[in-house]
């Protein structure tokens, strides 16, 4: 395997390099947001549940009626791959955003004359943005639910990660508006507590971990890795109806997203959590057992990328 000095990505069945990996602009992706995606990250440039992943992909892709080409094996196989491919470019303390795209598309029409029809499919991976959010493990997080709703279920199906973003971007854009620094968690249209642009949140009360029905949000794998971790720690769960009252009222507060992992809510809306604190005893036992579970001290690794 030749070594690259520019990142490669497995492109509708070649490895490329980025700058290669071009898109029809009638690709119905870029025209319609008629694709679906999936992203994991690495630790200590390893993949983290990658089959996991793959698996709600493919259950993405299945809401959509959309064929990649590939089995699931194959992208688990192509996805290591560019892993691998790229690993070398990482600088000491870097781990990847590694990341699967399907795109239904070009729809032909009289006159066209592309090289390729079908879906399009990209494997590719990215630097995490530790710099970027290193402060949020000092500081904790701020976070504030916008006026935009969660779309419904009964519209569009939260739980298939697709390039239907704009729900989630605009919700965002309003929030950073307020805050440039603040997370949007979005309320649902019966004004619970739902996600944000690509993150989950609990809350903790009385020594108990809750988190809103995967009904109405995306089911995280980093969101799931908590649950698992709560039963092995003998944290009472459960997934309900969160309205802000129980947000306001709750002892703790955490995000989980891939890039993240666990990190802990300063404040929702203004409220502060445990008097500012970044993270709570609920919060502190799950982010160690964490750590544990991929073997990378993520905190540290976030840390470490501060700007002085």
């Amino acid at each position: 395997m030749v070594l690259a000095n520019e990142r490669v990505a497995w492109f509708n069945g070649k490895i490329v390099r980025e700058s290669e990996v071009l898109i029809p602009f009638r690709d119905q992706g870029f025209t319609r947001g008629d694709a679906v995606f999936d992203m994991t990250r690495s630790f200590n440039g390893e993949a983290f549940r990658l089959e996991q992943h793959i698996a709600r992909l493919y259950r993405s892709l299945k809401y959509l009626e959309l064929d990649p080409g590939l089995s699931p094996a194959e992208m688990v196989a192509v996805s290591a791959d560019v892993l691998e491919r790229n690993r070398h470019l990482l600088t000491p303390g870097e781990d990847y955003w590694l990341a699967q795209r399907v795109s239904r598309g070009i729809h032909p029409v009289p006159g066209d004359n592309w090289d390729h029809y079908g879906p399009n499919v990209i494997v590719e991976c990215v630097p995490l943005p530790l710099r970027e959010r290193a402060r949020h493990f000092r500081d904790g997080i701020d976070v504030i639910t916008p006026s935009l709703r969660r779309t419904p279920p009964d519209s569009l199906s939260p739980r298939a990660k697709m390039h239907q973003y704009l729900n989630l971007v605009l919700a965002d854009r309003e929030v950073k508006a307020q805050n440039p620094d603040a997370w949007a968690v979005l309320l649902d249209v019966n004004g619970n507590l739902a996600e944000g642009q690509g993150s989950n949140i609990f809350l903790v009360r009385d020594g108990g971990l809750l988190t809103p029905r995967e009904r109405y949000v995306l089911p995280g794998v980093s969101r799931q890795a908590v649950i698992d971790l709560a039963a092995e720690l003998g944290i009472r769960f459960a997934e309900t109806d969160l309205d802000l009252y129980d947000a306001y009222t709750a002892d703790e507060c955490f995000l989980t997203s891939t890039s993240l992992c666990i990190c802990g809510v300063r404040s929702l809306n203004g409220h502060n959590f445990g008097a500012g604190a970044i993270s709570g005893p609920v919060t502190q036992r799950l982010t160690e057992a964490y750590k544990q579970l991929v073997g990378c001290d993520f905190v540290t690794q976030y840390l470490r990328h501060l700007e002085t």
